[in-house]
């Protein structure tokens, strides 16, 4: 294929650019828009991306551009701009195409909305969906076999859009119509990643981490389910599965902050510093007390992503945090509980 590009790749970071790796890997023209120059002028001229992904020989069909314009007129748009700047961005870009495909994981800080619904209010005309599950960027972009969740909002008549734009040999996705339960697994997973990598970075083992995942689906499944989303979704690539690859490696940027920490033990106020130093974001560390927010105005129990919160916020030191959730009442373990 060759010509005008059908298709755009909003965030030019790990994630964004091996989408557009993937989507040009049948020879489609894939437009890439990103805010640092130096990124827009790699992927153009050397066919790479060095600051986000590097050692990625990327498709010589993805062009670069800094210019939100230039994309706002394709029929087909995958946001991958970090959760917390989706609305700025796409209130800026005044999208006219048709399907609006969102990959941020996330919950809004100052509103407490899910991203679907931040996508709604800043383009209410367009047709969304959620591309969600576990993935790490530089596997993707290798061409590793990969399976995510397409929820669209649209139902059938968008899947079959979408689909064959999406999906290739090695990238397969299953569809579902649950944006919701889409966009809870994936902002849940992020805030019980930290608190799996403290486990890890306090040295406490397979165990407790195991434990801790088992526990944390449970909060996620509580959450969700009184959100209105569905417990297949849930316990499908889009949660359980994330939750699975992101709690269980330190390629996940929310795994190695809590990992970080962990390794300070019984030090507090560690999070600001480290999260200064990062150039990639951590999205778990700002979904953290929003998502704790959440679950308390409708009642929901979420002590893991409580504890994580605090940790954050410097109330807690890593292994206070522990200590806390071993402390907590012996009782039965209820599916829901």
């Amino acid at each position: 294929m060759s010509g005008a590009a059908q298709v755009g790749v909003v965030g030019g970071g790990a994630w964004g650019t091996a989408l557009a790796q993937v989507l040009a890997s049948d020879g489609r023209d894939v437009l890439l828009w990103a805010r640092e120059a130096d990124v827009v002028e790699a992927v153009n001229a050397q066919h790479r991306n060095p600051r986000f992904l590097p050692g990625a020989a990327l498709h010589p069909t993805i062009r670069a551009t800094s210019v939100l314009a230039d994309l706002a007129v394709l029929p087909v748009l995958l946001l991958v701009t970090p959760a917390q700047h989706l609305g700025t961005v796409l209130g800026q870009l005044a999208p006219q195409g048709t399907d609006i495909v969102l990959c941020a994981k996330g919950i809004e800080q100052g509103t407490g909305r899910l991203m679907t619904e931040v996508a709604a209010a800043a383009a209410p005309g367009a047709a969304l969906a959620v591309l969600s599950g576990p993935t790490f960027a530089h596997e993707v972009a290798e061409g590793l076999p990969t399976a995510v969740t397409l929820a669209c909002a649209g139902g059938e008549a968008q899947w079959a859009r979408l689909s064959p734009v999406i999906a290739r040999p090695s990238f397969r996705p299953y569809y579902s119509a649950d944006v919701i339960g889409a966009s809870i697994g994936g902002a849940v997973k992020n805030v019980l990643a930290i608190a799996c990598g403290v486990v890890e970075g306090l040295g406490l083992g397979a165990n407790a981490r195991a434990a801790l995942i088992s526990r944390g689906f449970a909060e996620m499944q509580r959450l969700g389910l009184a959100m209105g989303a569905e417990g297949e979704t849930l316990a499908g690539l889009s949660g359980l599965g994330d939750l699975v690859l992101t709690c269980s490696s330190s390629d996940s940027r929310n795994f190695a902050l809590g990992m970080a920490l962990g390794a300070e033990g019984d030090r507090t106020g560690g999070a600001a510093a480290l999260l200064a130093e990062r150039s990639t974001v951590a999205e778990g560390a700002f979904t953290a007390p929003v998502l704790v927010r959440v679950a308390d105005e409708r009642g929901i129990a979420m002590p893991i992503a409580a504890g994580v919160a605090a940790l954050l916020d410097g109330a807690i030191s890593p292994r206070a945090l522990v200590a806390q959730l071993l402390a907590r009442p012996l009782r039965a373990e209820a599916p829901l509980g």
